[in-house]
């Protein structure tokens, strides 16, 4: 973390038993985008991605390769990802992408892409409006794809893939998820080849015993804690709450959305992810190192509201910035 000046806000006052630095995995550009009602331009979007990596923010999830029928938002994945090939080559930056299934990959590695991530479900219900399969028969959907993954990897080129499980904690049509359902779901993910995963709250509905929880469960099934991040969403007002909860079990890597957008086309109750700019005040505030500059995040983060013709929802992107509420 960046060095504050004598009576900086926040103030910094460390907490034992939290790890001393914490990854992003920044997703305002693909969960973030692809959830707005209008189609954001492609250099827009390669500006949005360009301002967050001089931020600091070193993993940002870059667009979808998915059919331009289902996410019409991110159809210009294959336009937008040339242009970021600097951000790879000269800063090193990871840009993830989301692959539904073989098609998908292989347009992703075609372009260089060398970290995808697959979409699965904790619940039918939501297996079923996502993907239109069972949560097993997405799953055998998902294992040639994360199995391509691998065949592409070289001694020097590894293609790193994330498996997302959503519905974790809550489901609109079922309700509370039992957590056996989830870490079965989890262990699945991880067998087929998943590098990590992202635990997702839908929905918004998770509390921070309920995160410990699962989180303890999976590793009394054999899931370190090292391969999972979370992804909380703020329908509730939780976000934080249970994102320290997770830090304080050695999570490590956390979901954020740049001002707060976003949301799920595919599960109409679940407003915006949390907010990137909420998440670093906390985790400064804690003594975290994240190496993002809070300053020039808020200042993309207003940009970008611009672009969209609206306020940033983020309390942090507001109060930085004195946008009225």
């Amino acid at each position: 973390m960046t060095a504050q000046a004598p009576g900086a806000l926040p103030m910094v006052v460390p907490t034992e038993d939290l790890p001393p630095r914490v990854r992003i995995h920044e997703v305002g550009a693909r969960d973030g985008l692809q959830n707005e009602k209008a189609t954001v331009p492609t250099e827009v979007k390669a500006e949005f991605v360009h301002r967050l990596a001089d931020a600091g923010l070193t993993t940002i999830e870059a667009t979808s390769f998915v059919h331009p029928k289902w996410v019409p938002q991110l159809a210009d994945a294959e336009a937008l990802f040339p242009l970021l090939d600097d951000l790879a080559r000269t800063k090193g930056t990871h840009l993830p992408v989301l692959v539904p299934n073989a098609r998908g990959l292989d347009r992703a590695l075609a372009l260089g892409a060398r970290r995808v991530a697959v979409f699965a479900s904790a619940t039918e219900s939501f297996a079923k409006a996502n993907l239109n399969r069972t949560v097993d028969e997405a799953l055998a959907m998902f294992e040639p794809v994360v199995a391509r993954a691998k065949e592409a990897e070289s001694a020097h080129d590894q293609v790193h893939v994330r498996g997302y499980l959503s519905m974790c904690f809550g489901d609109p049509w079922e309700g509370a998820v039992p957590i056996a359902q989830v870490v079965r779901v989890c262990k699945a993910l991880l067998d087929m080849g998943c590098d990590e995963l992202s635990l997702g709250d839908t929905i918004g509905v998770a509390t921070p015993g309920h995160v410990q929880e699962l989180l303890a469960a999976l590793n009394e099934q054999g899931v370190p804690t090292d391969r999972v991040g979370v992804h909380f969403h703020d329908t509730y007002g939780q976000a934080l709450a249970n994102t320290l909860a997770a830090l304080q079990h050695g999570v490590t890597t956390v979901d954020a959305s740049a001002g707060g957008l976003g949301g799920c086309p595919f599960a109409k109750s679940a407003t915006g992810n949390l907010a990137t700019e909420d998440l670093v005040w906390m985790l400064h505030g804690l003594g975290i190192e994240t190496g993002v500059d809070l300053g020039r995040l808020t200042a993309t983060s207003v940009w970008m509201a611009d672009q969209l013709g609206r306020p940033s929802p983020s309390r942090t992107v507001r109060a930085l910035s004195h946008q009225e509420q």
